[in-house]
């Protein structure tokens, strides 16, 4: 383990709000089923090797779903939006430990083998940045004060020019694993294929969805198999 105290943060958002943008191919019951999935592989990954898993959100469905998978949660006050979330989380354990690690609940693939690499490379620099495949930031390692959230559209930029602002050593963590949030059904593919042994992988196919290549604008196409 790292020698920082590092605790991992992860803002989640309401259930019944879960990945709407895969609507044309999960009805809301299997989007939340999704979520719990992604939740708890996030959560296995990052559990053994920080000090603390710390989940923040606005849904006390989200809070009692977690309570029993020994994770410390935090319930967002008032109404704000996800970097007014995430600064809540920071202002509660800043005096708690040198750093944090912030990550969505939607990056599957993320293992205990990437956040282990993660935290070495934060050994030697104070920030340290994992982007997404659209530009975001799948993983974000900073002081747990000094340094503004920033998440959005193509946040990995915005959290680079901080880190300079701000005089603060950086890198970047270049993953593809890593890199891939759940959005789009043809991400949906992706996890079926390189998700092994997740329980993300293992939800998706009780759904009885399949994965095909397709040569079009999207590399990867799910379906469910015809009824006959």
């Amino acid at each position: 383990m790292t020698m920082k105290k590092t605790a991992a943060i992860i803002p989640v958002s309401r259930f019944l709000n879960a990945k709407t943008r895969l609507s044309p191919s999960l009805s809301p019951a299997e989007r939340e089923g999704l979520l719990k999935a992604m939740l708890q592989d996030v959560i296995q990954a990052l559990k053994c090797v920080v000090d603390e898993v710390v989940v923040i959100s606005s849904d006390g469905d989200v809070l009692n779903f977690l309570r029993p998978l020994d994770v410390h949660c935090l319930k967002e006050q008032g109404h704000t939006d996800l970097n007014g979330a995430l600064t809540q989380a920071l202002e509660w354990y800043q005096s708690q430990g040198d750093q944090v690690i912030i990550v969505p609940s939607d990056i599957p693939l993320l293992s205990e083998g990437l956040v282990k690499g993660l935290l070495t490379m934060a050994e030697e620099y104070q920030v340290v940045i994992a982007p997404s495949k659209g530009g975001g930031t799948n993983a974000l390692i900073c002081p747990p004060s000094g340094f503004k959230m920033s998440f959005g559209d193509c946040s990995f930029f915005k959290h680079l020019e901080q880190a300079r602002k701000a005089g603060l050593t950086h890198e970047i963590f270049d993953s593809f694993y890593l890199s891939l949030d759940v959005n789009t059904s043809e991400d949906l593919g992706e996890i079926m294929l390189h998700g092994v042994g997740t329980h993300t992988q293992k939800f998706l196919e009780s759904l009885g969805l399949e994965v095909y290549s397709h040569r079009g604008s999207e590399r990867l196409r799910i379906k469910r198999p015809e009824k006959g």
